[in-house]
């Protein structure tokens, strides 16, 4: 049973004949067509960014729908090169008291030196061999042949697309008076991929397969199954990762014929393709698995393992839908659709749900329980040498990764980091004993699958030093949206490890009873010193302040629910009395990104790590700090709209906790900006390209899941204390629209449908009935949410 509630109209009249309907049937309240979920295309994928990402969680593939050649490219979210390796300077700490003393003095410079030379990493760090990357596992070829087609160009109603309902991606074309049709998917049943090949006539499919890889890679025929397999570099002996993959055929008609390198089919009606592959990651019987999983899909029915896949992949998708009203441009192929919404957002409203909607796609393809996060290429990667490795930034990409996770009623989806963050605490014990001489646990600013805390190779972004706090908030969100009280006991040591971590290493600033991280730096940014001279290493800065005032307040609410640690509770207690308040204004009406009104050496840098407290932390808020909004705002003014798509997505972010509709609009605007660039950026870009992926450029999936994530926030918020509906609403959306299956904190559910800006009726559930306030057009009221 679900609690609806009507609201009043404008002329002051209840809706009660719409409760009553709605209680009679309440699937009615969101029975508004739904828009089309789809991406689709008049030709084939010309770069890799324009090809069709497909994944479950483990496997993933782009196919590029070339007529003649046909290029698939193939991942494994565990194929990662390097090994695990010990980094610290365990003769760091003897630095430690010489670089506070010259941070004391305000010789910030020269104790960036002294951290460049005794407070970083051992060896290379994260340009060495040994961190390693993600890389693509390789690449399925198929080379197809028309003997009936001589002009290679005679092809008709070429169409490509991408089903996110389904989870299917399809070519078809019409060649010599034959239709053509494939189908791709990667199973989350039988957990391989599959590729379809049908043809309107029969025997008309032919067609030569290879399977290959740039380097590392063995590739054969075995028993008319193609293999490939091969060893990675572990950054020692050669001896990294192995990995393996298979691909066998199912016709139906015509003949198969194995070379040495390749599988040759000819005159088929029907072949489907099965390719099943493992690493030894999590899997040291990996070389058995893989034929094993092979032979089993092989073995079923090609329909029913379709409708198999469909189901499980339902299953979370069809949790939330979101509908917006149509637009004239709805309908056109999405290249073409980007580029006129970007001239003419208002002709095409519904491409807002669809970005949407394909972020949350994106992360049930991209992973699973048990296995690893999405990196900073998610699932899909086209090269060996990806770029930044591919790897787990800790000072806002892993966790812009998982920021639209609860909200957007994919909850189980943020456990893989939390067993990715569990994986650190042994050397993260181990690197604050190194650097701090503390207790407790720390990571610094980036990681990898093999388990890496130590700063980075330069002090001027490696020695960031929330990157443990800013993770446990993530860990601890999933606590908040869910109850799940079971899982907190899990995850509170790692969270009583980072606190009591912070709690041993604070010092106190100078001139002041506060207490502040030293050394440490405001994420990739530099000040100007009094001297003239430029420095990223300080005391304080204001996002560690932040993250550890949220961390110690998270840590006392947890010990409280589990009856834990009274001792450690009253200490964290009394040293949230001595850190620095979450955002101190500066003379230029800024809040600070630093503990001195230092002048930053780019105004419009990519980060902006100063509004962490706004967002994703809950301690700049309407309710609690009215007075730091205008300042955050004034921040935001001046660090401008453009950057790489993870900044602008930030902004969005930003900008819709400040409840400004048009600014949150205008940000997702550029957000959706077309573009090829590849090149690597850090300053202005951003946008997408063809496919939907976030361009940095290069593509960085952290820009589509930051872009979900500011789009539910513009639609329900509720980390102030209370569930708040429309509360950064745009103009264009206001004429009507509805949203179902959204999470708010407290494990609630909300569904609600508006018109005119003004929400016409929603329904809030709970696994537990209790109540709930709830800010509804403005006006609270205090509800009571039924049983889910």
């Amino acid at each position: 049973m679900m609690y609806l509630n009507n609201v009043r109209s404008r002329n002051g009249i209840k809706r009660r004949w719409l409760l009553v309907l709605l209680f009679c049937s309440p699937l009615f309240l969101f029975s508004q067509k739904t828009p089309s979920l789809e991406l689709w295309y008049r030709q084939p994928a010309g770069v890799w960014e324009e090809t069709l990402p497909l994944g479950n969680g483990r496997l993933g593939m782009t196919p590029d729908g070339g007529v003649r050649k046909e290029t698939i490219v193939l991942n494994d979210i565990t194929l990662w090169s390097g090994s695990p390796q010990d980094a610290n300077n365990y003769a760091a700490n003897k630095y430690l008291p010489a670089i506070r003393k010259l941070l004391n003095e305000g010789r910030n410079d020269e104790a960036q030196d002294l951290v460049n030379k005794h407070f970083i990493c051992k060896g290379p760090g994260s340009a060495g061999t040994q961190w390693g990357c993600f890389q693509t596992l390789g690449t399925l070829k198929i080379d197809y042949d028309y003997p009936e087609v001589r002009d290679t160009m005679a092809t008709r109603n070429y169409s490509r697309a991408l089903s996110l309902n389904e989870a299917l991606a399809t070519t078809s074309f019409e060649a010599g008076g034959v239709t053509y049709r494939r189908e791709y998917f990667t199973s989350f049943g039988t957990d391989v991929a599959l590729v379809r090949l049908s043809a309107s006539k029969p025997g008309m499919l032919n067609c030569r397969i290879s399977l290959g890889r740039e380097e590392r890679g063995t590739d054969t025929v075995q028993q008319k199954t193609l293999a490939l397999y091969g060893r990675l570099d572990n950054g020692t002996d050669g001896r990294g990762m192995q990995y393996r993959a298979e691909v066998g055929a199912v016709l139906e008609g015509g003949t198969l014929i194995a070379g040495s390198r390749y599988i040759e089919i000819k005159h088929a009606s029907t072949v489907t393709l099965y390719i099943s592959a493992g690493t030894d990651f999590k899997d040291p019987d990996y070389k058995h698995t893989v034929p094993a999983l092979l032979g089993k899909a092989m073995a079923q029915p090609f329909k029913a393992e379709k409708d198999q896949h469909r189901r499980q992949f339902q299953k979370r998708f069809h949790r939330v839908q979101f509908n917006l009203e149509d637009g004239s441009n709805s309908t056109l192929p999405t290249n073409e659709r980007l580029d006129h919404f970007y001239q003419h957002p208002e002709a095409d409203k519904s491409l807002a749900s669809l970005f949407f909607q394909f972020g949350r796609y994106l992360a049930i393809s991209s992973t699973r329980p048990g296995l690893l996060p999405p990196n900073l290429q998610g699932l899909w990667a086209h090269q060996v040498r990806t770029p930044w490795n591919g790897d787990y930034h800790l000072d806002v990409n892993v966790e812009m990764n998982h920021w639209p996770m609860e909200a957007v009623n994919l909850s189980e989806l943020n456990l893989p980091l939390a067993d990715l963050v569990q994986g650190l605490v042994l050397n993260g014990q181990k690197t604050a004993k190194a650097y701090y001489n503390a207790n407790g646990w720390i990571a610094h600013v980036i990681t990898n699958v093999w388990g890496y805390t130590e700063p980075g190779e330069s002090a001027s972004w490696g020695s960031a030093n929330s990157g443990s706090g800013w993770l446990c908030d993530n860990l601890w969100t999933h606590y908040a949206y869910t109850l799940d009280k079971d899982y907190l006991k899990k995850i509170y040591p790692v969270l009583k490890g980072a606190a009591v971590f912070y709690n041993d290493a604070l010092v106190k600033y100078p001139g002041t009873q506060w207490m502040v991280t030293a050394p440490s730096v405001s994420p990739e940014n530099s000040f100007y010193l009094p001297n003239g001279k430029t420095a990223n290493v300080c005391m304080g800065p204001t996002i560690d302040n932040q993250i550890v005032r949220e961390l110690f307040t998270n840590v006392i609410e947890a010990a409280r629910i589990l009856n834990q640690d009274a001792d450690l509770r009253k200490t964290l207690k009394a040293k949230l009395a001595l850190l620095p308040p979450p955002g101190r204004i500066g003379k230029d009406g800024r809040i600070m990104e630093w503990m001195e009104d230092y002048k930053e050496t780019e105004l419009q840098h990519r980060h902006l790590s100063h509004l962490w407290g706004l967002y994703p932390g809950t301690l700049i808020t309407q309710t609690k700090t009215p007075e730091l909004l205008a300042p955050a705002k004034k921040t935001l003014e001046v660090r401008g709209d453009d950057g790489p798509s993870w900044t602008i997505a930030y902004k969005l972010l930003f900008w819709a906790r400040l409840q400004d509709g048009q600014r949150s609009f205008k940000l997702l605007k550029e957000l959706l900006k077309p573009t090829l660039r590849t090149d690597i950026n850090y300053g202005a870009g951003g946008g997408v390209y063809p496919n939907l992926f976030s361009a940095g450029p290069p593509f960085q999936i952290d820009g589509n899941f930051g872009a979900t994530a500011g789009i539910a926030e513009m639609l329900l918020q509720s980390h102030d204390g209370f569930i708040d509906l429309l509360p950064s609403v745009p103009e264009l959306w206001k004429s009507s629209g509805s949203v179902s299956g959204l999470k708010a904190r407290g494990n609630f559910t909300v569904s609600f449908k508006w018109k005119e800006g003004r929400v016409t009726t929603f329904t809030v559930t709970s696994p537990v009935p209790r109540k709930i306030k709830v800010r509804v057009n403005g006006q609270f009221k205090e509800i009571a949410a039924t049983r889910s």
